[in-house]
């Protein structure tokens, strides 16, 4: 099996925390079932650890991460496609769930570009931190689908006027815009040295003094999640197997701009 997230503890991280990072290059990250079962695992490792006091998601490559893996949401399945999309809605469910009721402070350290489900992941860490390489988008509406599993992260972060814009238009913003409007904790033009001021001020706390302040943090996001999770992962579904979802899709794999259906009449507004 490809290694597409790497495990480092307390040993080759030189600290009392564990590292993971997102290696999957050649799709830019894009949340496949591999990489998704490969953090899950990951996760697991770093909680079980005692010497661990802090969880750091990093990336190898440009790329943070580029969202849903576009060749599998489109590919046939050999079942019924619905049923096949609620499953992968259901697994990136699971995972930010994950990532939000970690007992162990997960900090992004984040240089490069991240698109779509990829924020999802963000919004479900406690500290992120932004270089200057980043840039980031919600392109779902471009390619006929919306941030519906990731809103149980982002809209909890997110300003109201900053979540209208940005999912609508789909348009690119910096780090510092993303610091601005509470998607990432603070931009830096260094993200490794203040990841390592974090993670030292973090081995400061105690184990179970860490576990049960960010359960305060982290309550009515689960309460979220509760409430709305399997309600998104159907509607999420239904808009994956649409015609204009595919088309979308399709387009973006073959880098072309989609051929989306004209409305009737003459398109005045």
């Amino acid at each position: 099996m490809d290694t597409l997230v790497e495990y480092a503890g307390p040993a080759q991280s030189g600290g009392p925390f564990a590292r993971l990072t997102l290696n999957s290059p050649h799709n830019r990250n894009a949340l496949s079932a591999g990489l998704v079962g490969q953090l899950h695992q990951g996760l697991r490792d770093a909680a079980a650890d005692p010497s661990v006091r802090a969880l750091v998601l990093g990336h190898a490559g440009g790329t943070f991460c580029a969202g849903a893996d576009l060749s599998q949401a489109s590919g046939a399945s050999g079942g019924d496609p619905f049923d096949a999309a609620a499953d992968r809605a259901r697994e990136l469910t699971a995972l930010l769930r994950a990532i939000v009721e970690c007992p162990l402070p997960v900090v992004a350290a984040i240089d490069g570009h991240v698109r779509a489900g990829g924020l999802g992941l963000v919004g479900a860490c406690d500290i992120a931190v932004a270089g200057p390489r980043s840039t980031f988008a919600l392109t779902e509406a471009r390619i006929g689908v919306a941030p519906a599993i990731i809103s149980l992260t982002l809209l909890p972060k997110l300003s109201a006027r900053a979540a209208g814009r940005y999912y609508l238009t789909g348009e690119t913003f910096s780090a510092e815009e993303a610091a601005n409007i509470g998607l990432v904790t603070f931009a830096s033009n260094d993200v490794e040295a203040a990841v390592a001021s974090l993670v030292r001020e973090l081995g400061r706390g105690s184990p179970q003094g860490l576990a049960a302040s960010k359960a305060l943090t982290t309550a009515s996001v689960l309460e979220g999640f509760d409430r709305d999770a399997e309600r998104l992962s159907v509607d999420s579904a239904r808009l994956f197997v649409s015609d204009e979802a595919r088309e979308g899709m399709l387009a973006f794999l073959q880098k072309r701009p989609p051929r989306w259906a004209q409305p009737a009449g003459d398109g005045a507004v």
